[in-house]
Order: structure tokens, then C-alpha cells, then sequence
């Protein structure tokens, strides 16, 4: 193996912990977009050697009336893009000051890893866990996640109060997330801060609402807490279910 293919071994590696394993993006394929050995729905691409954006799994007004078209172009063309720039520049930075030896900046540029992967792995879950209403979004849960949902949260309509309350609560800009936690074995939701702060290490992400204000501002303005009801109109659950039947197999 020559030093480039050890570079993206070892890159692609660091791209499936950011995932939690590659278990969060396990169904990928069956949300609309084919897999490819140069392009995965992860959003890594091999050959380039580095983090890509990857393409939205349905048309961009799919999520209408819900989530409008205008903000999921700017959501996904912009913001995403950034993220993804943001990662690729942060990594192309430390590599350069291996290279040097010089450790100067190396507490900012490893918080801009921090910052931009975790924002470019959000985002990819966040496209993943929607689809159009009807057609695969909305409705409620069933198999194993449902009966998980029932065990840990008193069932559907307690754990939709929860999950709703959190993302509306969520101090300044952030997300809120149904995640798994590996040593009870439960479900639980959780805040995130930012990117990427208070998620509770070793949780694996199985369903995530962006409460950044360019998720919603265009169509709902202040009013988050209809934006978030809006959301539980396109949750993947089939893509939900697959995540957790990968990470409780």
C-alpha cells in the first residue's frame, strides 16, 4: 500500500467514526440515491480524497409545503456546501502543519474539524431522515423501533412530545436528536448546541431536526415550534428503522 492510499485509508476511516461506525448511514441507497464505488452516500469521495456533498435523496420541492423548496436549495447548496469546504480546508490545514512541525494553530483548526464534520455529517443524516410526505414521510414507526419507542418513551405520542419539546427548547442555534445509547441499550433525545455540542458521547444519531434558523426562517420566521411540527410530516421512518435494526444488530 503507497502513502496516498494509506492517506485515504486512514481519512475514510476518520469519515466512518464521524458516523458513528458507517451505522448511520446504513439504507442510504433506498432514500433515492444509488450507491457507487466513487461516490458514497456518506459523502466521501475516494478518488478525490476527500468529503463531498452529497446530493439531496429527492427533488428539491419534494418536501413541499411542509419544507419549502427556496430554503432546502439554500440549506443544501449553501450551507451544507460550506460545511463541507470548511471540513476539507481545516484537514488540508493540519496536514500542512505535520508537515511543518508547527502546532501554532492547532487548537483552531482542530475545533474547525469539530465544527464543519460534525456539521457535514448532520446535515447528511438531516436529508436521510426525511421524505416526501405519503411517500415515505410521515406516519409513525413500526417493528423493532416502535416497540423500542413504546419501551423507552411510554410510546408515540409521548416520545413525539419529547423530541418536539427538545428541538423547540434548544438555546440559540442547534439541533435535536433521537439517538441510541450504547450501554443501556435505550433510546433517548438529546440537545445539541451548534454542530456539535452536549451530545452525549458514544450515542449513535438515528434522527436529527436542524434548529439553525436557515433551516426554517424563510417559511416560519420565528415561529420554530411550527417548523417542528411541520418536520414530524416527512420523517423517514422506514431509513430510522434501518438505523437501528444496523446498530442494535
Amino acid at each position: 500500500m503507497d502513502q496516498n492510499e494509506q492517506v485515504d485509508r486512514r481519512a475514510a476511516m476518520g469519515a466512518m467514526a464521524l458516523i458513528g461506525s458507517g451505522l448511520a448511514f446504513a439504507g442510504a441507497a433506498t432514500a433515492g440515491q444509488p450507491e457507487s464505488n466513487s461516490f458514497l452516500p456518506i459523502g466521501w469521495d475516494a478518488a478525490a480524497g476527500e468529503y463531498v456533498l452529497p446530493p439531496l435523496p429527492y427533488a428539491v420541492d419534494a418536501l413541499e409545503p411542509h419544507l419549502d423548496a427556496q430554503t432546502m436549495r439554500i440549506h443544501h447548496e449553501k450551507h451544507h456546501a460550506g460545511y463541507v469546504r470548511g471540513l476539507n480546508a481545516a484537514l488540508k490545514a493540519l496536514e500542512a502543519a505535520r508537515a511543518s512541525g508547527d502546532a501554532g494553530l492547532m487548537q483552531h483548526w482542530s475545533k474547525q474539524v469539530s465544527f464543519h464534520g460534525s456539521g457535514h455529517v448532520n446535515h447528511t443524516l438531516f436529508w436521510l431522515g426525511m421524505a416526501p410526505a405519503g411517500k415515505g414521510g410521515g406516519g409513525k414507526p413500526a417493528g423493532a423501533l416502535a416497540d423500542a419507542i413504546n419501551r423507552d418513551f411510554g410510546g408515540f405520542e409521548q416520545f413525539s412530545w419529547h423530541f418536539q419539546a427538545a428541538a423547540k427548547s434548544v438555546e440559540g442555534s442547534g439541533w435535536g436528536w433521537l439517538v441510541h445509547e450504547p450501554i443501556s441499550g435505550r433510546l433517548t433525545v438529546v440537545q445539541m448546541e451548534n454542530q456539535q455540542k452536549l451530545l452525549m458521547t458514544g450515542c449513535v444519531p438515528l434522527l436529527g431536526i436542524d434548529v439553525w434558523e436557515h433551516a426554517y426562517y424563510l417559511k416560519y420566521q420565528n415561529r420554530r415550534a411550527d417548523y417542528v411540527a411541520a418536520f414530524m410530516n416527512v420523517i423517514n421512518w422506514g431509513h430510522v428503522q434501518r438505523l437501528y435494526e444496523r446498530v442494535t444488530a
